[in-house]
């Protein structure tokens, strides 16, 4: 919820180029400031596509640069701002937990990096699995695992890269590709089949 505008122009900037600090001043949004940009953005895009669905989260990675007390109340002005949000837009706005799963559920240590405040891996596994789960469709958990697939294969070495066997194997990767493409056009397999092209040629 922390932003920083530059003093000479009260705009809020993206990126402070390399500038002197004394060149912004600092602050916290409001919570209606938040909920009037986005209102604003939110309108204009389901406007353009009434189907549209929009995810929001909350970062679970404390900011102690702020201080404990002042990172909670950032964190509470963006989980207000989205409630406000979700009711203005229903059907439209929703919310994932990754702040609370990793705050809540995932409580011990050992779902911490060293420095205590960035999740471990396992911890970032374990929010990706509840998202995975709660968020995407039957058809991109079916794209994501054939992908996964694709990748795999392609990451094998060969023991006889110049075998008849391996360039049939290769084809079977090409096959899979074409058959997911033809599925889902809007998918980009330019370079993986580049790279079956590449070693069938070889």
């Amino acid at each position: 919820a922390w932003v920083y505008e530059q003093k000479s122009t009260g705009h809020v900037v993206a990126n402070c180029h390399k500038q002197p600090e004394s060149v912004f001043t600092r602050r916290r949004l409001s919570v209606q400031e938040i909920v009037s940009d986005y209102t604003s953005l939110f309108s204009g895009l389901i406007a353009r596509n009434p189907k549209l669905k929009v995810i929001l989260t909350v970062s679970p990675i404390r900011h102690v640069r702020d201080g404990m007390h002042a990172n909670q109340l950032s964190k509470a002005t963006l989980l207000l701002a989205i409630d406000q949000l979700q009711t203005s837009f229903p059907g439209h706005v929703f919310y994932f937990p990754a702040y609370e799963l990793l705050l809540d559920e995932l409580r011990d240590y050992r779902f911490y990096a060293d420095d205590m405040v960035h999740p471990s891996p396992l911890a970032v596994r374990y929010v990706w699995e509840k998202f995975v789960q709660t968020c995407l469709s039957e058809d991109a958990l079916e794209i994501m695992q054939e992908n996964e697939n694709i990748n795999k294969a392609l990451s094998h070495k060969p023991f006889h890269p110049e075998s008849d066997e391996y360039k049939r194997f290769l084809g079977q990767i090409v096959l899979k590709i074409d058959r997911l493409n033809k599925k889902y056009p809007y998918l980009d397999f330019k370079k993986e089949k580049d790279i079956c092209h590449i070693r069938l040629k070889q």
